[in-house]
């Protein structure tokens, strides 16, 4: 997807936070659907990344899931993103990123092994479940 930072059109992939109550499995269905306009079904890890753009700056930590696409919602996009797009490995390398954790990504979606989504727990604790 295209957005726009520090004024630069610049090609990230779909990427937030989790929500309360939302499992790591959950958000990413949800970001990318919210930021690409596709529904998809999370097959795999690949990797856990941390990023500080700067000196003094928060570090950005990343955890690239693979999916399948699964289908076009042909709902909205986020107010941010500016388009969405299926490039080839080149016409990525070519375009301006918003981070480095872009290109790690995909060089190791080739690399690297792909780890069970076991890995990831999809539980969570909610306050009933708490023990005192």
């Amino acid at each position: 997807m295209k957005e726009w930072q520090d004024g630069n059109l610049v090609l990230n992939q779909p990427a937030g936070h989790v929500e309360n109550n939302e499992s790591v499995i959950e958000a990413v269905i949800r970001e990318t659907k919210e930021e690409s306009g596709w529904l998809v079904e999370p097959i795999g890890l690949l990797g856990m990344y941390a990023f500080t753009p700067y000196e003094g700056s928060d570090t950005y930590h990343r955890l690239c899931l693979l999916c399948e696409a699964v289908d076009e919602t042909h709902e909205p996009l986020d107010n941010d993103i500016v388009s969405s797009h299926w490039l080839t490995y080149d016409e990525i390398m070519a375009l301006p990123h918003r981070s480095p954790l872009i290109r790690a990504c995909i060089e190791d979606s080739f690399n690297n092994p792909i780890i069970s989504l076991s890995f990831v727990s999809d539980q969570f604790l909610r306050p009933e479940k708490v023990i005192q």
